[in-house]
């Protein structure tokens, strides 16, 4: 039987929890690649791994290893190496040491793996999908950044905490970066399909947006040692799955923007459709007067950012 090919790279605790879901759902076989330095790590995390799947009822191979030629052939990489947040630092400080990581593990991918779809996690996320998709030279269908959908699910996690309702029956979209500047439209925000704004006066609706920004730097707060891993590996595995399933999901993920909402050539969060060549089509969204100038202050926080780089 065909199994895909997925290589996390990174097997920290969002690369193994990524493994984990992949896993769990048999999205298809996997390999965790961590540094030389981090010794049999990643291996121990796999036979670890391999070895919950009479429990829970999976097939898949599972391969811990230091070594890229493992990942030769890849049809998914996912990228979630560099080095997480720690409490009072932004996404953005974490820009010189992440970029020099990306870069180095683009080269690799690019020489072990050139057909693959490569899913970027690290922070800060739109500068680090920039740099992969410079390093690699791959098509811009094939080098997304794993932004929208755990904006999103933080959203939707805040409106029916708030609402009282099943997180089933909430669905919301938000654009520009991975950052303190996302934008959560409320114009695209329903619960059962009836409109958020008839459920939720507008200071609650705000309140929520702020805490949705503020999600990662919440969690990083109350971890102190680390950030975020669950929810982003889960975002990640879904978006795996689009993939190698050929899915055709519309989520909002980072993706390289030319003439789509006038960004001109940047990583920014809008809604696309994923299937098996990765970015089928960029869905391009009308905006209310308020949001497009919330998103034209996003993207120019992003440019800035990669303008660093």
């Amino acid at each position: 039987m065909f199994r895909s090919k997925i290589s996390i790279i990174g097997a920290g605790n969002v690369g193994a929890t990524t493994a984990h879901w992949c896993a769990s759902a048999e999205l298809g076989d996997i390999v965790l690649l961590d540094l030389p330095e981090t010794g049999d790590m990643p291996k121990g995390k796999a036979l670890d791994l391999m070895q919950a799947s009479p429990i829970i009822g999976f097939d898949a191979n599972i391969r811990g290893t230091c070594d890229y030629a493992d990942t030769a052939g890849s049809d998914v990489v996912v990228i979630t190496a560099g080095i997480p947040r720690k409490p009072g630092m932004s996404r953005d400080d974490l820009l010189a040491t992440n970029a020099k990581i990306i870069s180095q593990v683009s080269e690799r991918i690019r020489d072990t793996s050139p057909d693959a779809v490569v899913i970027v996690v690290s922070n800060p996320l739109d500068a680090m999908c920039q740099k992969a998709f410079h390093v690699t030279g791959f098509p811009r269908e094939r080098v997304i950044g794993q932004a929208g959908v755990l904006d999103s699910a933080r959203f939707r996690t805040f409106l029916a905490m708030e609402l009282g309702v099943s997180m089933e029956d909430v669905s919301a979209v938000l654009l520009g970066g991975h950052g303190d500047s996302m934008v959560p439209l409320l114009s695209c925000a329903a619960v059962g399909g009836i409109p958020v704004t008839q459920l939720l006066g507008l200071e609650k609706l705000n309140e929520i947006v702020r805490r949705t920004r503020d999600g990662g730097a919440e969690i990083v707060s109350l971890l102190k040692t680390g950030s975020a891993y669950y929810a982003p590996a889960a975002a990640t595995a879904q978006m795996v799955e689009a993939i190698v399933r050929d899915k055709k999901r519309v989520i909002a993920c980072s993706v390289f923007c030319e003439d789509e909402y006038g960004v001109g050539g940047y990583f920014v969060g809008v809604p696309i459709i994923l299937g098996s060549g990765g970015v089928e089509k960029i869905i391009s969204l009308m905006l209310t007067t308020e949001e497009d100038v919330e998103f034209r202050k996003s993207v120019e926080a992003v440019k800035e950012l990669v303008t660093k780089l």
